[in-house]
């Protein structure tokens, strides 16, 4: 299913989707949506499952947020995902948010209960952790880590989670550094001076902050095209370092290309988005999501 549909779709949607296999009732919704590689992971999921609903790509401006939020919750949705740039809005629509919500400030998952309540969580962060440790066989409570582009919202969930996981050290480089003070107060608490450090994302700033880093988070979207450059350059990075890009349109991004030239290990973005979505899954469901047959069908999207 590669139908994109859109906020006027919703005031007729049993008509528009009549020729759907089954009912749609999950949905990714963002600006753009197209390129979403969800709706194969969870309809793979909710087939396996033995789920009798679909999840589809849902096109929704900023303006239109608010008021799809609500002609969901009225066409019987279980629940959504949301994507750029609608998380931050998603945490301030919602009536309530769980504490990983909170601190990255921002929503990625929605849930619509039966007693009318539309709760809030944000997957981003815990999705990370899980990635790194089956991708790269790490934890975060060992690793000194370096976010790139941490002044978005996938940057401050992926921050935040290493504060909250105990990451012996944490430098954010950002290209407006002025962005990284507020989550740099937010953060301050859980190290002692020293140990968390903001910075612009220069060549000198950047070569510092690789030097005394394990592991490098991108979070930035250099890289989502394949003639992009790599966000640090191969003659910066040594074997030892560890490479996590959550870009997954490409199965060798950039920034592991440079990972392979410095010999270091590098995984793409395909994992956490797996567990971001399994994570999902279970807040819609209750129930374990199937990891296997999830992974089976991300590696299956053409990317």
């Amino acid at each position: 299913m590669n139908a994109v549909y859109t906020f006027a779709d919703l005031a007729n949607w049993e008509r528009v989707t009549a020729g759907e296999p089954g009912p749609l009732r999950l949905a990714v919704l963002g600006d753009p949506v197209a390129h979403s590689a969800s709706p194969p992971m969870q309809n793979a999921a909710l087939a396996a499952c033995g789920i009798a609903t679909r999840y589809c790509r849902l096109h929704i401006r900023p303006e239109e947020f608010t008021a799809a939020l609500r002609l969901l919750a009225e066409r019987g949705f279980i629940g959504v995902n949301c994507t750029i740039p609608h998380k931050g809005a998603a945490l301030a629509a919602v009536d309530e948010a769980d504490e990983h919500a909170h601190r990255a400030a921002g929503v990625n998952t929605i849930v619509f209960h039966d007693d009318g309540k539309i709760r809030g969580f944000s997957t981003d962060g815990p999705g990370l952790a899980r990635a790194v440790r089956e991708q790269l066989g790490a934890d975060l409570r060992d690793l000194r880590v370096l976010v790139l582009g941490a002044g978005g919202g996938a940057g401050r969930a992926v921050a935040m989670q290493c504060a909250c996981d105990g990451a012996r050290a944490l430098t954010l480089i950002n290209r407006s550094p002025e962005k990284l003070q507020p989550l740099h107060d937010a953060i301050a608490a859980f190290y002692p001076v020293g140990a968390l450090s903001i910075g612009p994302w220069t060549e000198p700033a950047l070569a510092h902050a690789i030097e005394v880093s394990d592991l490098i988070v991108n979070c930035s979207a250099l890289g989502m095209q394949a003639d992009d450059p790599s966000p640090i350059p191969a003659a910066l990075l040594a074997a030892r370092h560890l490479l996590y890009d959550t870009i997954y349109t490409a199965d060798r991004t950039p920034l592991m290309r440079a990972a392979d030239t410095a010999g270091a290990r590098s995984a793409n973005g395909l994992a956490m988005l797996l567990h971001q979505g399994a994570l999902a899954f279970e807040h819609w469901f209750h129930r374990p999501a199937p990891l296997d047959v999830m992974r089976a069908a991300l590696v299956a999207h053409p990317r």
